[in-house]
């Protein structure tokens, strides 16, 4: 069992991943650092070894499977994870490392937006989507994150062996603060700079369908985690387009003595119908929401049972 694993998904890096490699064995003399190649087509993978990383690869495209593999194959006290882009400084590795090591956080956030991420990146609807991603995950699950999609991040073994990778690309980001924060365990945001990609390095996010991904990501999750709130809002809004409905026809029955819509006054009850449907499910998945919470504790119970028992068998 490793003490810390610096944990790096690449995919076409050749340009930066070898210094990220030696930055992070400068920041961390006593971790393991490890590169996981997504299918380069580059020198990314050579480079990597030669720089001193262990190498390894995930056959499937996507950074959400590559997260999965490595979270996987690895055991470590503390995991910390890092774009291999170096748009990261590998400065800040160590005091996020120490608020899993010595403060029990199970997530340290290394906050861009809070530092220089608005004036190094320079792609304008990068800079909106964090902004609005942030503030709606923050609205939605009350919360206080500061960076939700930030790839630079500091997480025990705990949070790493009990979140189940469900995402394929960029929203795992957003899946994993998702995760954390529904499952109250202990967050700890970091302020770490941010710099742009080198001059030829290009960036594998693409604004527009990984933003639609992000933002659906968000609906789904609220939807499972949050599902009384969720239902509970799409039912009032049925019952606001069921009463209208049914208002306009009361009022034409108010001065003509006559059902004059009666299609109009049949579909606003089966709205009204499907608003009542909504919230009883609502209500339904909700006790099965609580039920998983249960089973997750549970599990979150032998998960430290099993990282103690590494660790004794690691010291001797």
């Amino acid at each position: 069992m490793d003490k810390i694993a610096v944990l790096i998904p690449c995919y076409n890096e050749e340009q930066t991943v070898a210094k990220v490699v030696k930055d992070a064995k400068t920041a961390l003399p006593e971790a393991v650092v490890y590169v996981y190649d997504n299918n380069s087509t580059d020198r990314t993978a050579e480079l990597a070894r030669e720089a001193g990383a262990v190498v390894r690869s995930e056959p499937r495209q996507g950074k959400g499977y590559v997260i999965r593999r490595m979270f996987r194959e690895i055991d470590a006290l503390c995991y910390i994870m890092i774009d291999g882009d170096d748009t990261y400084p590998l400065e800040y590795a160590a005091q996020m490392a120490e608020q899993v090591l010595e403060h029990q956080a199970d997530m340290v956030v290394g906050d861009r937006l809070s530092s220089t991420y608005f004036k190094e990146n320079k792609r304008p609807f990068h800079n909106m989507g964090n902004s609005v991603v942030r503030s709606t995950i923050n609205q939605l699950f009350d919360c206080d994150i500061k960076d939700i999609m930030t790839g630079y991040r500091a997480m025990s073994y705990e949070f790493v062996k009990s979140y189940p990778v469900l995402s394929r690309g960029f929203e795992i980001e957003t899946e994993m603060t998702i995760h954390a924060v529904f499952n109250e365990m202990v967050i700890v945001n970091v302020p770490v700079e941010f710099r742009n990609r080198p001059e030829g390095s290009e960036s594998k996010l693409n604004t527009y369908s990984d933003g639609a991904r992000v933002l659906s990501t968000i609906v789904k999750l609220y939807k499972n985690y949050k599902p009384l709130r969720f239902f509970s809002v799409l039912a009032a809004i049925m019952l606001i387009v069921a009463a209208v409905m049914f208002l306009w026809v009361f009022a034409r029955f108010l001065n003509s003595h006559l059902v004059e819509n009666m299609p109009t006054l049949v579909v606003s009850g089966f709205i009204a119908l499907g608003a009542l449907q909504a919230f009883f499910s609502g209500l339904i998945l909700s006790d099965m929401v609580t039920k998983n919470r249960r089973e997750f504790e549970r599990n979150l119970y032998e998960i430290s049972s099993r990282k103690r028992e590494l660790m004794k068998a690691h010291n001797g």
